[in-house]
């Protein structure tokens, strides 16, 4: 559960608070849980509360603008092969939070861009071009992190 809470976070201390949030609220409505997948209901509690958690914080958060990027040279085809899964976590914490928040909730969370779209009161199209933006950008930081990986080796 503590890695669902890191995934929409940019901090350690902002994801520790969502966790133990979302466990006050497991304890607290474990009585409303009708049976079914316990660790399924556990894990919707945790990306709720982290998706709460961004809409109230969000008027905090520092915008940045990624338009302007450095164009790096693509690297190996298999870049992806050769990154660890907690390496691959750190690249996707680098992307600008409404990306993040799109690609974890679509490709990890596997909602729909109309469901991404109620959960983050955005338009689906908002959805859609944050997800392609965030993949685009996600290629560019994989492509850079392989060229100084190998660099380094």
């Amino acid at each position: 559960m503590m890695a669902i809470c890191v995934r929409y976070t940019n901090s350690r201390f902002e994801a520790e608070d969502i966790f133990h949030e979302a466990f006050v609220k497991v304890f607290k409505y474990i009585s409303t849980h009708e049976g079914g997948s316990f660790e399924g209901w556990m894990k919707r509690i945790f990306v709720n509360t982290a998706i709460n958690h961004y809409h109230k914080n969000r008027k905090y958060q520092a915008q940045l603008d990624y338009s302007a990027m450095e164009e790096s040279v693509p690297a190996a085809d298999d870049v992806l092969s050769t990154i660890s899964a907690q390496e691959l976590l750190v690249l996707i914490n680098q992307l600008p939070e409404g990306y993040r928040l799109v690609f974890n909730l679509y490709v990890i969370e596997g909602y729909n861009h109309r469901e991404i779209g109620e959960i983050l009161n955005i338009a689906e199209g908002t959805s859609k071009s944050q997800l392609a933006k965030g993949k685009s950008l996600l290629k560019k930081l994989l492509q850079q992190y392989s060229i100084s990986d190998h660099v380094t080796r």
